[in-house]
């Protein structure tokens, strides 16, 4: 098992390498966006965002791959939170201990940042990334579903709405 990963704090410097793994995992996920939205969503995340990090991960000089935290709130949990929006393993890095690994670091850096939860989501059917969230502390809310509303933000507000 390798355990030599490190998480860095993404920079501005870092978005030509970050948007080759975030395209790499949106290739795996089929998620269609076309380079300049990719851009335009990394750049708040980058250095000491109120919205979010994103770590690139390392081992040795090397960048093996991310993982993208979104901050949020949370009553439920008492205050801060973030959501594990992205992780992504370059394919010969995975199945060695890393994301296990990675999922520990990035639960004690949510920690040191005040955080009080850590949420991820993770499709139904992959079983090997369900075990491996497990693996780290993750527990499902079998009693919850996640559901999501995408907002077009350059609408305009509807004058017959209150």
């Amino acid at each position: 098992m390798r355990t030599d990963v490190q998480l860095r704090r993404a920079t501005e410097a870092d978005l030509p390498e970050l948007l080759g793994h975030v395209r790499a995992l949106h290739e795996l996920e089929r998620l269609e966006r076309a380079d300049a939205e990719r851009e335009a969503a990394l750049r708040p995340l980058l250095g000491d965002s109120d919205m979010g990090r994103i770590y690139l991960l390392r081992v040795g000089p090397r960048t093996i791959g991310y993982v993208a935290l979104g901050f949020g709130y949370s009553i439920e949990f008492g205050g801060r939170d973030a959501y594990v929006d992205e992780l992504f393993l370059q394919p010969a890095y995975r199945g060695q201990g890393i994301g296990r690994r990675v999922l520990q670091l990035l639960r004690r850096e949510a920690a040191a940042l005040g955080l009080h939860a850590l949420h991820l989501e993770v499709a139904r059917d992959n079983e090997p990334a369900q075990r491996l969230y497990r693996s780290a502390g993750f527990e499902l809310r079998a009693r919850y579903c996640l559901m999501s509303a995408r907002l077009d933000t350059d609408a305009q507000p509807d004058p017959q709405d209150p």
